[in-house]
């Protein structure tokens, strides 16, 4: 298996664009309009945001981002990967590198908002096998039967 390559990157990158337009297609296919908190490009150049691309073989496979809240706590955001490359492991190392920056930053906790649909089921998945588990809405966000919110305490995770 190739090795996968993470590094900062410009959401206005052309690869970095298409992801990103991939994305938030498919989140408006998979959830009303007022349900959908995927961040469009301006919103990843937020300097409390860092957005990283995972590429294999110099193509970008994946996306991932940090998002800084208040306090000792982020939120992860925009995860993504492309199609073809579900069940390669991208998802997982993206997931794995944002958790590493998080407690290089001394994070106390990771926060995210992912679909409650059996869309997202592959995705719940992945963050419960992190530990991630489900909470009420946090920051910005209020109930919505289309949203779970999960976190993970990064102080009592291994």
């Amino acid at each position: 298996m190739t090795e996968f390559q993470i590094a900062p990157a410009s959401p206005s990158d052309p690869e970095a664009a298409g992801l990103i337009r991939r994305h938030l297609d498919q989140m408006a296919a998979q959830s009303p309009q007022e349900s959908c908190h995927a961040m469009d490009g301006s919103d990843l150049e937020d300097p409390s945001v860092a957005f990283f691309l995972l590429r294999r073989d110099g193509s970008a496979l994946a996306m991932g981002a940090l998002k800084r809240l208040q306090g000792d706590a982020f939120e992860l955001k925009s995860m993504h990967t492309l199609a073809a490359a579900r069940g390669s492991g991208a998802g997982r190392a993206m997931l794995e590198y944002l958790l590493h920056l998080a407690r290089c930053e001394h994070a106390a906790g990771i926060y995210l908002e992912t679909g409650s649909t059996p869309d997202f089921l592959p995705a719940r998945k992945l963050y419960e096998s992190y530990g991630f588990k489900e909470c009420a809405p946090f920051g910005d966000y209020s109930e919505d039967p289309w949203s779970t919110f999960m976190h993970l305490d990064l102080r009592a995770a291994p």
